[in-house]
């Protein structure tokens, strides 16, 4: 029997999502629209809609509902931005993202799952202004900045100082700091060339790999 999944859908955005507080109806529309099931390894689709992170391959997971809400929802986006993601996974949260955003650039280090997330977002039509780039993303993309947000999906042990460069002024980042087990979930401003930092929650990510990041 095939799974009401719209009604999955419904049910995650009403009891993990708003009932913990997430307030933006931008994100709660945009997740209750994207197929998540879509996103991630069939074996594993009947775990799309838990409130829990889902295995992908190359060490890598999608991050739980939750948490995904969380993070597009202190980007503040209007519609209007130019977003970088660090960690495209399966490609569910740049889905999110391209919903909310004008054009969403994301830098995935597995080429594997860079190459299933370009295939999740053309399959559910999802790609139109969502770019997929294979590389190291703790060094961001250059050629396409600057980006008035962006948002990390792997744990670093510091803030990459290329991604600060290439935040624009205004801009907002939200990036999960501390350890490779645990972190905090942090939002930083550049405002007129200076940079405000605030811890939101605490979370865990996989480590972020790359030249900026954990080696």
């Amino acid at each position: 029997m095939v799974p009401d999944w719209e009604a999955e859908r419904r049910t995650m955005v009403e009891t993990q999502l708003r009932r913990r507080g997430i307030r933006d109806e931008r994100v709660l529309r945009a997740m209750e629209q994207i197929p998540r099931e879509e996103f991630v390894p069939a074996d594993e689709r009947f775990l799309a809609y838990g409130d829990e992170p889902i295995h992908i391959g190359g060490g890598q997971t999608i991050s739980q509902p939750y948490m995904t809400a969380v993070m597009a929802e202190l980007l503040e986006l209007t519609g209007s931005e130019n977003v970088l993601e660090v960690g495209a996974g399966s490609g569910y949260a740049a889905a999110v993202l391209g919903a909310l955003a004008a054009t969403v650039v994301t830098v995935e280090l597995v080429p594997a799952l860079a190459k299933a997330a370009r295939a999740n977002l053309a399959r559910t039509g999802r790609d139109a202004n969502v770019l997929v780039i294979a590389g190291d993303g703790s060094l961001g993309y250059p050629q396409l900045a600057p980006y008035e947000a962006i948002s990390v999906a792997a744990g670093a042990p510091d803030v990459p100082s290329a991604l600060l460069d290439q935040l624009n002024d205004p801009g907002r980042l939200v990036i999960p700091v501390g350890e490779r087990g645990d972190q905090e979930l942090r939002v930083i401003w550049k405002r007129g060339n200076s940079l405000e930092s605030r811890a939101e929650v605490a979370c865990r990510f996989v480590p972020l790999r790359g030249a900026e990041g954990w080696h």
